[in-house]
């Protein structure tokens, strides 16, 4: 009997879990959990706080899920070193668990800059993990002015969760636009003016320099007084597990399409793995939750002694503020076709006759469409893309491709 050691316990674990009982129903699996909290979903955080979910309907998965798939979880600890020739992991505890097969989910952490005073800041969150959110929502009140640092995706969301918790949000960004690493200019100006619609102040081009007390003086000389500091700034996967264990790591950890890693039977998924691009061949973390699920049970397959492959990974990201919605997903190179409405925009990305990337604000329906071209690399020259740009469906694809997708008559 197969002995399965999981590192973490987010969607890639969940996939990696999946995955092995696929193949094998009898192996032991056992899974190491930093956190006190059965799997849930880390994007609805912010609906938490904003009163639109609740734990329980968090969960990503029923209560009685490790249960069904008889996984021990050791809730509450965390790995502290990998032993690839031994095949142990010790945990800082002091426990030492064996394994046949190792897959290393262990996430991503966030990055705080070094500003001078910061430590002296006694309400500072980050917004990662429930437990961030539940010390957050601790330290809010209706008369509190907020200090987020960070206009990507998780300062933005922190945003819109506390919106209604709080007096005033300041959000700000040494980078000249919101969203700076999914969107372009005049796309990330279309978001920004609905997000200051809704109240959020923005300082762009500008960081913190200093802190003192509850004022944080800007770069640019202007100083902001707030009674809670949210840190958003980045994450950095979490890697030192393999690197000091002698594994290839560069932004994450190195993994190739079986999401095998450059050490004997070990593997990794999820936010702290670095996989190819298929859309631009290169090798990035894409630290998506989909993907995550995806990379787990291939690697969990794959542990067991299946054989699956993770050949069609593509950075994507849908995200909604306040009804407006934005879904992108590839890489932005070639010939650009715009189309721009009074609320929205939609840009599609084509090079060697093959649809690259998109970035659609406004009405995202249908837009999955877009992403099966990219990812099943389907040639434009095969369908009517001409209909396609202006109104994504399946009838540009003709019958034979309607009838093996949908079936039936179509």
């Amino acid at each position: 009997m197969k002995n399965y050691v999981i590192i973490g316990n987010g969607a890639a674990a969940v996939g990696a879990i999946e995955g092995i009982r696929s193949v094998d129903s009898e192996g032991r699996i056992t899974v190491i959990s930093a956190e006190n909290h059965h799997v849930y979903s880390r994007p609805l955080i912010s609906y938490l706080l904003e009163g639109r979910t609740d734990e329980k309907r968090m969960l990503y998965r029923p209560e009685d899920f490790y249960e069904k798939n008889r996984a021990e979880v050791l809730f509450g600890e965390k790995a502290a070193k990998l032993d690839p020739k031994a095949k142990k992991v010790t945990l800082e505890s002091g426990r030492a668990l064996s394994y046949d097969s190792l897959c290393v989910a262990t996430g991503s952490t966030p990055f705080v800059p070094p500003i001078d005073g910061l430590e002296s800041v006694k309400n500072r969150h980050s917004f990662m993990t429930l437990d961030d959110a539940e010390a957050l929502e601790r330290d809010l009140d209706p008369e509190a002015s907020v200090l987020i640092i960070g206009a990507g995706l998780i300062g933005l969301k922190c945003a819109e969760g506390i919106l209604s918790r709080c007096k005033k949000i300041t959000v700000c960004d040494l980078a000249p636009r919101v969203l700076s690493s999914i969107l372009d200019g005049d796309c990330a100006a279309l978001m920004q003016a609905h997000l200051e619609g809704l109240g959020i102040e923005f300082l762009l081009g500008d960081t913190v320099e200093k802190f003192s007390g509850k004022t944080a003086v800007m770069k640019s000389g202007k100083e902001v007084s707030f009674d809670v500091l949210v840190t958003a700034v980045g994450v950095r996967a979490n890697v030192s597990l393999v690197k000091d264990a002698g594994g290839e790591v560069g932004r994450g950890i190195l993994a190739d399409s079986k999401m095998k890693t450059s050490l004997d039977d070990v593997y990794a998924a999820g936010d702290c793995a670095e996989i190819t691009d298929m859309t631009s061949g290169e090798k990035k973390v894409m630290a998506i939750m989909p993907l995550a699920y995806i990379g787990g049970h291939c690697a969990g397959v794959n542990m067991a002694g299946g054989d699956e492959s993770l050949e069609n990974a593509l950075p994507m990201n849908s995200i909604g503020f306040a009804g407006l919605h934005c879904m992108t997903a590839g890489s932005y190179v070639g010939e650009c076709f715009e189309e721009k409405t009074e609320r929205g925009i939609k840009r599609l990305y084509t090079k060697d006759n093959l649809l690259k990337g998109f970035i659609i604000i406004g009405d995202v329906d249908r837009a999955g469409i877009y992403t099966s071209l990219i990812r099943n690399k389907t040639p434009l020259d095969s369908l009517d893309f001409e209909i396609l740009k202006k109104s994504p469906s399946l009838a540009p694809f003709g019958k034979a491709y309607r009838l093996e997708k949908l079936g039936g008559e179509v």
